[in-house]
Parts: C-alpha cells; sequence; structure tokens
C-alpha cells in the first residue's frame, strides 16, 4: 500500500508511478484488494497486494475500509450472475456495503471530512466494490457512521437496508397503519424491511425458516409463519404492501393474492440479469422490459394492484433515515461471523456451503 501526503498548496504531481492530486490531504495510489478474475467457486478469489487505486472525481471519497460484509450478490456475482455486463469489465472488485473512515475526498465533496468515520453502499453494478483496503464511492452513497455502532456492526446495514427502503418507502410509500407482508424476514433485507415497516407504525407479518422466528418477532413483526406450512391458511387478512425476498412463480402468485386493490408487491428476484445474461445486453434488456410491463398490466388488470422488480440504488435521504434509525437502536442486523479479508475464500466457502445462515463480515487491519 503506497500512500502520498500532499503539500499545502493545489497541484498535480506526477511520475511514472504514480499520480495525484495536490488539493487531497492524502491520497492512496495503490492497496490491498481482492479481485475476481474469472467466475466460478470460492477459489478463484485472489488477494491481490498493489491494486491500482484511481483518482478521485469530483464528487467521490476515498475510505479506509474497517469492515465489509458478504452479500448475496457478492457470491452470486462471483458465480457469474451478471455475466453479460461483468465479464467484459473482468478484473472486478467484489463488495457492496463498508464502514470505514474517510481518507481524501473530491472537490465538490462538502458533507464529509478527513478521519470521520462513515458508512454506506455502492450501487449494484458497481465494478470496483468494496473488498479493498481503500474504496471510492460518491458522496451520496456515504453517510456518518452511527457512533453507537461498531464497524463491524455499522458494515452490513446499508445495502440490506436501502434494499427494503428502495421497495418499502420510495415504491410502496407505506404509511402509519397500513399492513405489510414480509416473505422471507429472515435475511438481511427482510429484517431491514421489518424494522422499518414497524418504524413506520405498520403492522408486520413475516414468513421465515423456523430458526429466525424468534429474530423477526424481536424486529418487531406481530406474526412470523414457519415457510413450510400452508402460509395461504395460516395468514389471514389482506395486505397494503408485500416484500417477496424470496421469487419464483409459487411465491409471487400466492404474495399477489395476500395484496388490497391498490396495494405493491415488489420482488428482489426480477428477472432484468438473467434475461440479459441469455440473451445478452441488446437483446435482454428490451425483453426484460417487455416482461415487466407485462407482468405490471396484467396485475394491473387482474388483480388491480402494483408490481416491480426492486433492486438497492443510492439514496442519500433513505440512508440519512436508515442512520436515524440505527442510532436510536431500531434498526439492527444481527452479524454471526467475522473472518480477516486474508481469510476472503474460506469466507465465501462458508456462505456457499451453508455454514453459517446470517450475516458474514469480512474485517480489515
Amino acid at each position: 500500500m503506497r500512500i502520498l501526503r500532499s503539500r499545502s498548496f493545489r497541484a498535480s504531481v506526477s511520475d511514472s508511478n504514480y499520480h495525484f492530486n495536490v488539493g487531497f490531504r492524502r491520497f492512496v495510489t495503490s492497496c490491498r484488494a481482492v479481485v475476481l478474475p474469472r467466475f466460478g467457486g470460492p477459489e478463484v478469489l485472489e488477494l491481490r497486494p498493489n491494486v491500482n487505486v484511481p483518482d478521485l472525481k469530483p464528487h467521490e471519497v476515498l475510505v479506509r475500509t474497517r469492515a465489509v460484509s458478504i452479500n448475496p450478490l457478492d457470491t452470486r456475482m462471483r458465480s457469474g450472475y451478471g455475466r453479460s455486463i461483468f465479464e467484459p469489465l473482468l478484473p472486478l472488485i467484489l463488495g457492496r456495503d463498508i464502514s470505514g473512515e474517510v481518507a481524501a475526498v473530491g472537490d465538490s465533496v462538502r458533507g464529509l471530512s478527513i478521519g470521520q468515520e462513515v458508512f454506506g453502499a455502492l450501487h449494484p453494478t458497481a465494478v470496483r466494490g468494496t473488498y479493498a483496503d481503500y474504496a471510492i464511492l460518491s458522496d451520496e452513497e456515504l453517510a456518518p457512521k452511527p457512533p453507537s455502532v461498531t464497524h463491524v456492526e455499522a458494515s452490513v446495514i446499508p445495502f440490506a437496508a436501502l434494499t427494503a427502503w428502495r421497495a418499502l418507502k420510495s415504491t410502496a410509500r407505506i404509511a402509519e397503519g397500513q399492513r405489510v407482508l414480509v416473505v422471507g424476514g429472515g435475511g438481511a433485507v427482510g429484517l431491514a424491511a421489518i424494522q422499518i415497516s414497524v418504524a413506520q407504525g405498520c403492522y408486520v407479518t413475516t414468513t421465515c425458516g423456523k430458526q429466525s422466528i424468534d429474530r423477526v418477532l424481536a424486529a418487531g413483526a406481530e406474526q412470523a409463519v414457519d415457510y413450510t406450512e400452508d402460509i395461504e391458511l395460516v395468514i389471514k387478512g389482506k395486505f397494503d404492501a408485500v416484500l417477496d425476498t424470496i421469487g419464483g412463480p409459487e411465491t409471487e402468485r400466492i404474495s399477489i393474492n395476500f395484496l388490497k386493490r391498490g396495494g405493491h408487491y415488489m420482488t428482489l428476484q426480477g428477472e432484468a440479469a438473467s434475461l440479459t445474461d441469455r440473451y445478452g445486453i441488446a437483446f435482454g434488456l428490451p425483453v426484460a422490459t417487455a416482461v415487466l410491463l407485462k407482468k405490471q398490466n396484467l396485475y394491473r388488470c387482474s388483480h388491480g394492484i402494483e408490481y416491480w422488480w426492486t433492486y438497492m440504488r443510492a439514496d442519500s435521504e433513505g440512508l440519512f433515515e436508515i442512520r436515524k434509525l440505527s442510532e436510536a437502536g431500531k434498526l439492527n442486523i444481527p452479524v454471526e461471523k467475522t473472518f480477516p479479508i486474508t481469510q476472503v475464500i474460506e469466507a465465501h466457502e462458508a456462505k456457499e456451503k451453508k455454514q453459517i445462515h446470517g450475516k458474514v463480515v469480512l474485517k480489515f487491519d
């Protein structure tokens, strides 16, 4: 890892080995990073000692990484999910969540300062991820870390919570007194969705595995149903919003039928990436758009509901509200196990073999 310190005036210095903007108080030219050179199992991951750190753009922030979480998207991307998009861009750096300290800021960044503890998450399509000693995020993708939580605890919150936030707050616009059904409440997005809904004053029912029932009830769900039961018989009444983290035709059919007219069905398992992988970007994206529009029109006519594929996106206002909920003790995602970044392969193997059901965090020295 190489760190260059700036002079007291603004200038640009460069030679054959490095380049940096002296307007930054300090800038890193290279660092350790976990690189994905090709798709495959955990064994393809490489921890490289000197990976280039690009120059910061005006609205970007250089973050000294302290902890990152392993998201399902990371393991799916490693295995080839989104291949048509990402294969031409290999090698990639995986990772979306981060908690750490600001090491440098771009010229247009005003809300964050050097040395400040922050947390945040990159967009799902980012090529340079957070499995690195130093990560680059836009100022809209970061917020001050809640001081009441550790870097490990903070690192599991942003991506999952922003995914749930977009579905429930931006799309469904849930309001106090409404009923929300979370399908798959035991995962990180499901837990975040339960807590966000409860904080909004909603009544929450969720499905989950037996091992998660106590956890989701503690998170505020009024009813937790083992997914192996006949949920169509166990769950009563209609809902204003359904967030489906599981997906699949049968789960979708059941969920749609639980909605009131005017309600919102949102699934994390949209078909955009799979259709793009199957047909390529040029043909796959239009096909995906056509499939989504067809389903939206179908369900509006047959059930009077709104149908959406939902994804995480950067939302500075949402991240600020998520920070407030976390600081108030109203949003917590438990960490099951931590690994040092040097054991990233072992961490991915443990997730791949389902040896660890909860959140896994990679820690940096």
